[in-house]
């Protein structure tokens, strides 16, 4: 009798059938964390950029009250209009302070792990609830810029999908490494909401986009008509 192909391939791990599915997991996994650093890294830098360029506009309109940021492209594309709120200062310091230095963090985290550094458990515990909080604040935010100021910011919107896109890959991640050491039950969960990653973010911004769409629908008609 023949030898099977696993049998007789001498790229394959020796072990067997189950040899060769820990070593496909094992790629599959490797493959997942190169792709996180990777969204770290470049994550981190756009959402970097927006931020200072934010941070910039900011002081500058600190500086001259009369000045028009470059943002503010219509009633609607606004941040001159959401500069001027509250909002933009939750905490009592411009918001895009906020994002210099945790989207420095990110992209530092993702040329970490792309330079090989293995992070402990407490590092992504901490960058856990610090992505955690982000994405709580950045839907505050966006409630904030429909239902409260009127106008939205582009560069706001690019650190919003950036930050959904972080919160929910480093959620995975850690989930799945929950998963591994918890019950089966969670870890078909973590399972399926790995397989269905890209329909979850999908369906968060298209979700977000309906809602801008409807707030701002008696403006958007009168540029079709």
């Amino acid at each position: 009798m023949l030898p099977s192909l696993a049998e007789s391939d001498p790229t394959r791990p020796a072990g067997g059938t189950a040899a060769v599915a820990t070593d496909r997991q094992g790629q599959d996994g490797g493959s997942q964390a190169r792709n996180l650093a990777w969204l770290l890294l470049v994550g981190g830098l756009v959402g970097l950029a927006a931020s200072f360029v934010l941070a910039v506009e900011k002081y500058s309109l600190l500086a001259d009250p009369s000045y028009v940021p470059t943002c503010s492209l219509n009633p609607v594309l606004s941040c001159g209009s959401i500069m001027a709120s509250p909002q933009a200062e939750a905490f009592g310091f411009p918001n895009p302070l906020l994002g210099v230095a945790g989207f420095a963090v990110v992209a530092a985290t993702g040329a970490a792990l792309l330079a090989g550094a293995r992070l402990a458990g407490w590092f992504w515990g901490g960058l856990q609830v610090g992505v955690t909080g982000a994405v709580v604040f950045v839907h505050w935010l966006i409630f904030s810029s429909l239902y409260r100021i009127g106008a939205l910011c582009p560069y706001c919107m690019v650190v919003w999908a950036v930050t959904i896109s972080v919160f929910w890959y480093v959620t995975l991640r850690n989930g799945e490494w929950i998963a591994s050491r918890s019950m089966p039950g969670i870890r078909r969960a973590v399972t399926a909401a790995r397989s269905l990653h890209g329909v979850v973010l999908t369906a968060w911004f298209l979700s977000i986009s309906a809602a801008i769409l409807q707030r701002f629908w008696l403006y958007w008609s009168t540029l079709l008509g």
